[in-house]
């Protein structure tokens, strides 16, 4: 077990578009092991690799007791909304309500190369989408109405974790997204 420490908002790998995955290899599955245990021992929902400093396309999940990962996820999401509470392990104890597509069609690889897809509805369609969008540079608080955001721009400031963070001279930067939202976002 390779728990890995986990990257929080301000760290320039969350905001940065990760790389496709090339190369299915020892290391690749080793990736995929310590992103399962980081995301088991955190507890998570869902851990992407720039969450731990990779900048790689991998995620892994770990929804209704089913644990999996995703290499270079490809998403189709579905018409209908949901709308519910999200956080995330890169901001520590924040929860906001978040408009997400209620069901998802996830294409990608697992470990070894084999193509695979990932049906999900609810928690799951949520999960795939978020670690999805990591991977992409996006981060659950652009998903946010202005409103919103401003609220938990004041949560992060106003935060221990962000705090400590700040006195390492690490200080968060505001990104809008260059990638399309899909209209969601409001």
């Amino acid at each position: 077990m390779s728990i890995q420490e986990i990257r929080l908002f301000g760290d320039p790998v969350l905001l940065t578009p990760a790389s496709a995955v090339v190369d299915f290899d020892k290391e690749l599955r080793n990736l995929v092991k310590d992103l399962t245990d980081t995301m088991l021992e955190a507890p998570g929902a869902g851990l992407a690799a720039p969450q731990i400093g990779v900048p790689l396309r991998v995620f892994t999940w770990h929804v209704d007791d089913v644990l999996g990962h995703l290499i270079n996820p490809v998403l189709t999401l579905g018409d209908e909304i949901q709308d519910g509470e999200e956080g995330c392990l890169s901001f520590p104890e924040m929860r906001y309500e978040t408009k997400r597509a209620l069901q998802v069609r996830a294409r990608g690889f697992n470990m070894f190369g084999e193509p695979v897809v990932i049906e999900g509805t609810e928690f799951l369609a949520r999960a795939l989408q978020h670690e999805t969008d990591h991977l992409d540079g996006i981060l659950f608080i652009d998903r946010l109405s202005p409103e919103e955001r401003k609220l938990a721009m004041k949560e992060i400031r106003e935060s221990d974790w962000f705090n400590a963070q700040s006195q390492l001279g690490k200080n968060p930067t505001i990104k809008t997204s260059p990638h399309s939202l899909f209209g969601r976002n409001t």
